[in-house]
């Protein structure tokens, strides 16, 4: 009975979730045709992503917004485990924002779609010279007074481990010389382990969003020390965060205890096997 609560949980949720994206991603397409100045593309987002986290039972926990500027442009840089990394940032973050994300991205029917009308910024991964030219032009979108958030693993950690950070996201902040902020975020993995598509409820996000990075204190050519210092701020946060995590955190949501009762879990091990294997 528990599998296969589970498993009508997981077609509830990805049914909710699909119906939630061709409807906000419609609604963001059409509206962006009175709106050009994003806004309500950013509010299709939010309502998306809250659509989202409800729908998996998410909880998120946020700590460090004192230091997210209203009246300034910030570059962010968060790690990346899952799609609930995208979820809790769009649904908490309290300012308009563009994603920074790979060109091929764009061209995925509704999300594409959406993400074109709403002016984030594309960075071209294939062609050196393409990136710089794209990285350049961003740089310019984001001194007009755009916040943007990037994922310098390039992909998600399949692990919930920090990954190896690709420079594109720091060459950018460099170039722009505004603040750089690091986000942390820990355990949005164990909402759905890469690799799989079961759901599982309860799970709490925890997001830690660090002092600005002056950096006037870096050249254009310091990518390697800056990716060094902000890899050592998010390990320690995440380290952190790890240590607070409950064993039974999961079971106080309904759900949860709807599925496994008050003794069961999920089989954590046998995703994360299924994860390697993957």
């Amino acid at each position: 009975m528990t599998r296969l609560k589970a498993k009508l949980y997981t077609i509830w949720c990805w049914t909710g979730c699909g119906l939630s994206t061709a409807f906000w991603a419609t609604v963001s397409v059409f509206g962006s045709l009175v709106s050009r100045s994003g806004r309500l593309q950013h509010y299709c987002m939010r309502r998306w992503s809250k659509d989202n986290l409800w729908l998996s039972r998410a909880r998120v926990e946020i700590e460090g917004l004192e230091n997210v500027a209203a009246d300034r442009p910030q570059v962010y840089v968060a790690n990346h485990s899952g799609l609930h990394d995208i979820l809790s940032l769009s649904a908490h973050l309290p300012i308009q924002f563009r994603w920074v994300a790979k060109k091929s991205l764009f061209k995925v029917p509704f999300m594409g779609w959406h993400m074109r009308r709403s002016g984030y910024i594309p960075i071209d991964r294939d062609s050196p010279r393409e990136a710089a030219r794209s990285i350049v032009e961003a740089a310019e979108t984001i001194r007009g007074g755009v916040n943007a958030i990037a994922f310098p693993e390039g992909t998600r950690s399949r692990s919930g481990s920090l990954g190896r950070f690709h420079s594109g996201a720091f060459a950018l902040a460099l170039r722009t010389g505004v603040p750089l902020v690091p986000v942390s975020i820990d355990g949005s993995y164990r909402v759905i382990f890469p690799g799989t598509l079961q759901v599982n409820p309860g799970t709490i996000i925890r997001i830690k969003i660090d002092r600005p990075i002056d950096l006037g204190r870096y050249a254009r050519t310091d990518k390697q020390r800056l990716m060094e210092d902000v890899s050592q701020v998010m390990a320690k946060n995440l380290n952190a965060m790890h240590g607070r995590r409950r064993p039974e955190e999961e079971r106080e949501d309904a759900v949860f205890r709807w599925i496994y009762g008050r003794s069961g879990r999920p089989d954590y091990e046998a995703l994360r096997a299924r994860t390697a294997a993957r």
